[in-house]
């Protein structure tokens, strides 16, 4: 009869253990299966040439990033300005994903509000953004120039984030 007793109790010890570990993580860090892996390969249209297309293949031998985004996407326009000024760095460049969106609206804000993209693609129905594992605009990639990814940005980039994470990865990885 005790051993019926225990069981419970060491049920409740072992959940309220994993609970405090969860407590103690950040909330806003959600690792990603894909980080030190290849980047998934996709052939989408250009978002300004919709009879070429892109492939990251074609990027292959270079660092750069991959920006998922959409012009419905409140936190990708605050991002937008801040894009701006790093691709014109040059330090890195950015290549944008048209995330589940109107690519005539998307052509429009770029042209208005700036394009920081070296191109965009479209991926109208999320299929590529579902490979990548993107679970809301936006949300950005750095890749290698093996095509692996090597760090993730969940929500937009900042200026601290662009500072402290991606520059140095990128010189790194560029060396």
């Amino acid at each position: 009869m005790n051993r019926f007793l225990l069981l419970p109790l060491v049920l409740f010890i072992g959940l309220v253990a994993f609970l405090l570990v969860g407590l103690h993580r950040d909330p806003h860090e959600v690792p990603s299966p894909l980080i030190n892996k290849p980047a998934p390969d996709f052939k989408l249209s250009q978002l300004k040439e919709p009879a070429r297309t892109f492939s990251p293949q074609e990027m292959r031998g270079k660092v750069w990033i991959l920006n998922f985004w959409g012009t419905w996407c409140v936190a990708c326009r605050e991002e937008h300005p801040l894009l701006l000024e790093f691709s014109k760095t040059g330090a890195v460049p950015i290549y944008g994903v048209d995330y589940k969106d109107d690519p005539a609206a998307a052509k429009q804000m770029l042209a208005e509000e700036g394009n920081p993209y070296a191109m965009t693609v479209s991926d109208p129905d999320g299929r590529t953004s579902i490979d990548y594992g993107v679970y809301g605009a936006p949300e950005s990639y750095l890749i290698d120039r093996n095509g692996v990814i090597r760090f993730k940005q969940i929500g937009p980039i900042t200026e601290e984030v662009w500072q402290k994470e991606i520059l140095p990865r990128a010189k790194q990885l560029n060396q």
